[in-house]
């Protein structure tokens, strides 16, 4: 719009590209915030991850019991990713007598996913294999050592049972 004086009414102009601008400015803050809540979750879930990972790893590197292989059929050299299934049946066999049940949890969906990736990356890619192995041999060693928590907490129980 102009004046008399054939100048432009710079005040509108102004006011209106600040409106502009103001309305630029909270969408970018909107953007902004919607970034940084997704790289918050997905740095949330990888650390879930790696702790979950942590976690199986520890269990995995402990002393499996010689019964449990006995039971299984498999000597301890020999234990490898392949007898999970055997194990995984061996375990829910195992009674839990304090009630709470379960299964090997997210083991069993990683395991399988592992299966999965060793068959798929089999022609094409030997160190996926290779590393898709070594991480089922860690799920049956989970397993294997899961067996063992549960049948000395079974027969913890019992011995408490029978000092009542």
């Amino acid at each position: 719009m102009t004046d008399r004086s054939g100048y432009r009414d710079g005040t509108s102009e102004l006011l209106g590209s600040a409106e502009r601008n103001g309305k630029l400015l909270a969408e970018a803050r909107a953007m902004l915030s919607a970034m940084l809540f997704s790289i918050a979750m997905v740095a949330l879930c990888q650390f879930a991850l790696y702790y979950w990972r942590a976690v199986l790893t520890g269990v995995a590197s402990q002393r499996i019991s010689s019964r449990i292989l006995e039971a299984a059929n498999v000597e301890e050299q020999l234990l490898s990713g392949d007898h999970f299934r055997k194990l995984a049946d061996l375990y829910a066999l195992t009674p839990e007598l304090r009630g709470k049940g379960g299964s090997l949890g997210f083991v069993g969906v990683y395991y399988h996913l592992l299966e999965r990736l060793g068959q798929a990356s089999a022609r094409f890619a030997p160190s996926a294999l290779r590393w898709s192995e070594r991480e089922q041999l860690l799920c049956a060693r989970y397993a294997a050592v899961q067996i063992g928590r549960r049948l000395e907490a079974n027969l913890a129980q019992a011995a408490s049972l029978r000092s009542c």
